[in-house]
């Protein structure tokens, strides 16, 4: 199963279809409570729409199972909510709030128009979307004397940059400086390589533990 994906950044798109105007937000979310909010707020934002069509994914957590839900708000059943979620499903979302506002421009479009426009109107807004991949990471520390900090964190975070890992900022104590990359595992035993090369074999990489990080696809 591939990694899932998760939003960098909300995105509202807008779709056109037959006079009635299809716009949709796509918002990052890790709860329900937090869905339902935005909901109220497009609802206050835009009264005159007739619809207000969501689909909600959730990943599953030690505290709750996954989510995933939908609804038509007043369009015929199975034409609105349900191909939604069907797209973000698709597009390998997680944690992902899907509302689409409707503005009826007063030609019907059909049952399978409305699935469609429904799912097109998804699919623009997740093409415009700036998009994270979510995936486990090891943390991983190396240990240098306060004097070689300098050089040791020039070295790996040249060495992360070309690999898209994560630096996280340098704990200094009164003898050592402590240096924490959060690296993929199939990146482990280069940066162990790496290091020991900068470092001429005196340092050496340990694996502390892991962490889920979203980072660039």
């Amino acid at each position: 199963m591939s990694a899932p994906l998760v939003l960098a950044a909300d995105v509202e798109t807008e779709l056109v279809e037959k006079k009635s105007r299809f716009l949709t937000r796509l918002h990052g979310v890790s709860e329900v409570e937090q869905a339902d909010a935005l909901l109220r707020a497009a609802r206050a934002e835009h009264p005159g729409a007739r619809h207000h069509c969501t689909a909600l994914v959730l990943e599953e957590t030690a505290e709750r199972a996954e989510v995933h839900r939908s609804n038509d708000d007043g369009e015929p059943s199975g034409t609105a909510g349900m191909p939604m979620l069907q797209s973000l499903l698709h597009a390998d979302l997680v944690d992902v709030f899907a509302i689409v506002i409707r503005y009826f421009g007063g030609v019907k479009l059909g049952a399978g128009g409305l699935v469609r426009a429904y799912t097109a109107g998804v699919e623009q807004a997740v093409a415009a979307a700036t998009l994270l991949r979510r995936t486990e990471l090891l943390e991983a520390r190396i240990e240098v004397p306060p004097a070689e900090a300098g050089i040791a964190e020039n070295a790996v975070r040249i060495w992360a940059a070309a690999r898209g890992a994560a630096v996280e900022p340098t704990e200094y104590g009164a003898r050592a400086a402590l240096l924490t990359v959060l690296v993929d595992p199939s990146d482990l035993g280069d940066l162990r390589e790496d290091t020991a090369r900068w470092s001429a074999g005196r340092r050496t990489v340990e694996v502390t533990g892991r962490r889920t990080a979203d980072v660039p696809r």
